[in-house]
């Protein structure tokens, strides 16, 4: 046993001695910020070279190590707070990207996991006000889809450096900046596959159109710029005749679509890289164009069962948007509550999508009879 001194107990000493080194030691000890130790040991960027060498060597000579079971006990005292800022529409993809989202953040509801929801209502749209009203929420992390690179670019900067709030990008990416990580299907692959697809399912020397979002998104420059470069080295002769921004509006989609196809009457193939489909389908169908242009989309919702089972559309690709809200919130709890570094990037693979396997994909379940499994099947989502 321990004797008592006249400046306290020999146990308070001892305590004292052994306390945990952790980050604001390190911090002091390097006169820089929290937040600039936080990337030093994340391997994150925003920080010099010099800089981060000098917080490791710090940490390792100091004996540095994550105090897991501290950080545990803080985030059960206090909430761990997430801003999620995206569209509302389409609805058909970020309703989904929701449901994930908010569906895992309450399996950790026993850590006190806390999501705000700020959404903008178009890609198009400005995000700045909803953003500075979650950085101002005194959030941990900060979850976007964003849409102009360009003008989203400030926000993250001030997110990360000024706010030391960690920022993840879904559905796309604004990689330049120092955002934490990005989740995604590979975009590159993404127009990559479509542009394969389209060549074993039309002839060769077939002219086919694009019809994205904005090119002013990261996400939907780089499937346009694959697509194009892949389909003329898969189908011998083939041509990408057109690209056409329909900036996710329907009446905008449609109109430019009745035009291109007025325009381009050789037209044999359109390739669709965002959500916003339906008006491209109903416009070929209008133009009686239906089964004479191969058609192939990206992501799955109901309203689409009707123009795969009657021919119009040939395939899709799928991006899994439930998959990756719920991506998002496990990089978050990990990287916060078990100091696990973020990747760079996460990619999810994209899925081909067929009138034949539609009713394996949970947006298309029930939709038609004709879909509709067995009973006794059980369908895994894919991953």
């Amino acid at each position: 046993m321990k004797r008592k001194t006249s400046n306290g107990d020999a146990d308070k000493n001892g305590q004292d001695e052994q306390r945990h080194f952790g980050v604001r030691d390190l911090a002091r000890l390097a006169n820089v910020s929290v937040g600039t130790v936080d990337r030093a040991l994340n391997d994150r960027s925003g920080i010099r070279e010099k800089t981060r060498d000098r917080i490791l060597k710090l940490a390792h000579d100091n004996g540095y190590a994550p105090n897991l079971s501290a950080r545990a006990l803080s985030f059960q005292r206090s909430s761990l707070r997430i801003g999620l800022c995206i569209p509302r529409e389409i609805r058909y993809f970020y309703d989904q990207l929701y449901a994930g989202f908010t569906e895992e953040a309450a399996r950790y509801q026993h850590v006190g996991l806390e999501v705000i929801y700020k959404p903008v209502n178009k890609l198009s749209s400005p995000a700045g006000p909803a953003i500075n009203t979650l950085l101002d929420s005194k959030i941990d992390a900060l979850v976007i889809t964003p849409g102009s690179a360009k003008s989203m670019a400030p926000l993250i900067e001030k997110a990360e450096r000024e706010r030391n709030i960690r920022v993840i990008c879904i559905a796309s990416d604004d990689s330049p900046t120092c955002r934490s990580t990005a989740i995604s299907v590979d975009p590159d692959v993404n127009g990559s596959v479509a542009a394969e697809l389209m060549a074993k399912i039309v002839p060769p020397g077939t002219k086919v159109a694009i019809l994205t979002g904005m090119l002013a998104t990261e996400e939907h420059k780089i499937k346009v710029s694959s697509f194009c470069r892949t389909f003329p080295v898969e189908c011998r002769g083939g041509k990408v005749v057109r690209t056409i921004q329909g900036h996710e509006e329907e009446e905008e989609v449609f109109k430019k679509t009745i035009q291109l196809l007025r325009e381009e009457k050789d037209l044999g193939g359109i390739y669709i890289s965002t959500v916003n489909s339906i008006p491209v389908c109903r416009a070929v169908e209008v133009e009686g164009r239906a089964g004479k242009i191969r058609i192939i989309s990206t992501d799955l919702f109901a309203e689409l069962t009707p123009y795969f089972i009657n021919g119009t559309l040939s395939a899709s690709i799928y991006q899994n948007p439930y998959r990756q809200g719920q991506i998002a919130v496990q990089l978050i709890v990990d990287h916060l509550l078990h100091g696990k570094p973020f990747p760079h990037t996460y990619y999810l693979n994209p899925i081909i999508a067929l009138r034949s396997n539609l009713r394996m994909f949970r947006e298309m379940r029930d939709t038609h009879p004709s879909l509709n499994a067995l009973d006794s099947n059980v369908i895994v989502d894919s991953i």
